[in-house]
């Protein structure tokens, strides 16, 4: 057989009823046996501490079946109580899904997951649209400004109109070669006719 509830906290007179071992009140109570009367009750925590409960029988795990008040809306507690050898054992069950619960949770899973991602991907979708509209204004915009400054910098530095009056550093020639650069000479045992000065290193010129 098999009957199987699900307990979130209970208590025995007022008592809470918890795992022996770790002290966890959330408890999956089920009966384990081929038939009722022979069948015994295996209490398991949520921590999977299992053992033989002594004082729950298969009966009255029944019995906490068939008094629960269930759940019809989400705020709602699943909760039993039931009297065992003159002593009440109360609690809340597990609760199990109603209608409401999965409309909630669809309304959750819309509005924190489903429509975030939607509104995010509409912006990504806008700005690859708009993001080389706004290069390009940005490219223009800086060309301009690039423009301007140049203007403004060749405005200042007088512009780029030779100026009349300018006159050329004066250009001393080199004394040794007559600003020529080169020396003729006139030899037999040589083909070349010039050579480069050493002294002014064929410039022509001197410092």
């Amino acid at each position: 057989m098999a009957t199987t509830v699900k307990i979130l906290h209970m208590t025995l007179d007022g008592v809470p009823l918890s795992c022996l071992e770790c002290g966890t009140v959330t408890l999956t109570l089920d009966a384990r046996g081929p038939f009722a009367a022979l069948a015994t009750v295996w209490a398991t925590c949520a921590n999977s501490h299992s053992w033989a409960h002594q004082m729950i029988t298969v009966s009255d795990l029944e019995a906490i079946q068939a008094n629960r008040t269930g759940r019809q809306r989400p705020q709602d507690a699943d909760l039993f109580e039931i009297t065992i050898g003159g002593a009440v054992l109360a609690g809340e069950l597990y609760p199990d899904l109603t209608p409401e619960d999965v409309k909630a949770a669809g309304r959750i899973y819309w509005r924190r997951l489903i429509k975030p991602a939607l509104r995010k991907q509409k912006r990504r979708a806008v700005r690859a649209v708009t993001q080389p509209v706004k290069q390009a204004a940005r490219s223009t915009v800086a060309a301009a400004k690039a423009t301007a400054l140049e203007a403004a910098w060749t405005a200042q530095a007088g512009g780029y109109e030779t100026d009349p009056n300018h006159q050329p550093e004066p250009i001393n020639p080199c004394p040794a070669c007559n600003g020529k650069g080169a020396h003729t000479i006139d030899s037999h045992l040589h083909t070349a006719t010039h050579v480069r000065c050493s002294v002014c290193h064929g410039t022509g010129e001197i410092d």
